[in-house]
């Protein structure tokens, strides 16, 4: 079965201001839908980031794919890699580590590997899940994703999530989003305010929700002094701290001193990272995510490597449509080392989407996997239209938290190590 075409369709979806240790997010999160089309007249989708860099070399990548065979992953990477070349799409909102040619070429690709599942599953009357392997699990857990925020954008209009700038508003947001979705675990997205504020924070969820798994990601903001003393205060608290720190090095100084696991989705964020990760102890969870892990077999593959080690698995989130929920649920269904609830945005989504509605839904936490071929969603035409609208309309072309919180703070820079 032979790719005939490849669409690549940039679009933007209303963001709220959700405020982190890069900055805070613009108004609008953009994305990019692939459809790959066979020349049998199957369509697979795949979803990837929408920075103008990177939606180039996803565009450059497509022009080169008519012509291979959907079932053909090694050589359709291969072919990405030589479009690729030494190019590297630098990492601008500083939340996901750091880049590299190998991490290029693996973001690249996987939105095109997900997509060629969708058409080998709907080929086979397959869901994706059973070409990974089969389902260990019929619904995915995920986690209440909570952020400090603003109550809306300056100079808008309140949106309906309010403000939470302080533990009572971080209280209130947890109880929104649970009460809609019925989470059973809640992350706090910290980095933000200085540690002490946010461990009050935590303490304060903790009293609202007892027995709740919690997890907070300050995103490297703070010193390696900082994050054993915060560490150590959360004992018995944390599910597991994500992040405290830069770098493998630092991680490892702070694994070794506080009581809980730490986890990242920053300092093992490539296959070249793991011989030092295994060695140094720097993490107990690794957040896999396959839009920069190389697609879903390449993360199945990271997964059993971490199970032999003893790394356990979660799974990170940036801004994401519907497409990357059901290729987030199919893996994870399907990945047995995956042990604690992923992250989602779906929430801050407010109902946007481009898949059609009723494949997608959260019972009690977490999302059955869909019932049919491949993915499991079909595209919403109309919906993806006005989105490409949007995008064309918007202005922005680059995720950049810290430039539009500058518009506001002229002083404020990147927060690492900082605190």
């Amino acid at each position: 079965m032979l790719i005939r075409e490849v669409r690549v369709t940039p679009v933007a979806f209303r963001d709220p201001p959700l405020l982190n240790a890069a900055g805070v997010h613009q108004p609008w999160a953009l994305r990019t839908i692939v459809e790959v089309v066979t020349d049998e007249g199957i369509t697979g989708l795949g979803e990837t980031y929408g920075d103008l860099a990177h939606l180039e070399q996803v565009r450059a990548a497509a022009a080169r794919l008519p012509g291979l065979d959907v079932y053909a992953l090694h050589r359709i990477y291969r072919r990405v890699a030589d479009v690729v070349g030494a190019n590297i799409v630098t990492d601008m909102h500083g939340l996901t580590g750091s880049s590299s040619r190998v991490k290029t070429v693996d973001r690249v690709f996987a939105a095109f590997e997900v997509a060629c599942l969708d058409i080998q599953g709907k080929a086979a009357g397959r869901p994706v899940a059973d070409l990974l392997g089969g389902k260990v699990r019929d619904a995915v857990p995920y986690s209440a994703y909570l952020f400090y925020k603003w109550a809306g954008h300056p100079g808008k209009p309140e949106d309906r999530f309010g403000p939470a700038l302080d533990p009572d508003g971080i209280v209130a947001q947890a109880r929104l989003l649970i009460g809609e979705y019925g989470f059973r675990s809640i992350k706090l997205k910290g980095g933000v305010f200085p540690p002490e504020q946010e461990a009050e924070a935590i303490q304060a969820l903790r009293d609202a929700f007892p027995g709740l798994p919690l997890r907070l990601d300050p995103n490297a903001a703070w010193t390696v002094e900082t994050s054993i003393r915060v560490g150590r205060a959360l004992d018995g608290v944390l599910e597991y701290l994500e992040d405290p720190t830069p770098g493998i090095d630092g991680m490892a100084r702070v694994a070794a001193e506080v009581p809980m696991p730490l986890a990242t989705n920053m300092c093992v964020v490539t296959p070249e990272h793991l011989p030092a990760a295994v060695e140094r102890r720097p993490i107990g969870v690794l957040l896999i995510d396959h839009h920069y892990w190389g697609g879903l077999v390449r993360s199945a593959h990271i997964a059993t490597l971490c199970a032999t080690f003893g790394i356990e698995l979660s799974m990170h989130s940036n801004s994401h449509l519907g497409i990357s929920l059901a290729a987030m649920t199919h893996l994870a269904a399907a990945t047995p080392a995956i042990t604690h609830a992923c992250d989602t945005h779906t929430p801050w989504q407010d109902g946007q989407d481009v898949v059609a509605p009723g494949a997608l839904r959260f019972v009690d936490g977490a999302v059955p996997v869909p019932d049919g071929p491949g993915l499991g969603v079909e595209l919403d035409r109309d919906a993806l239209a006005v989105m490409h609208e949007q995008y064309e309309r918007c202005g922005i072309r680059t995720r950049d938290d810290e430039g539009y919180m500058r518009s506001f703070d002229p002083s404020f820079s990147t927060r690492r190590g900082f605190w």
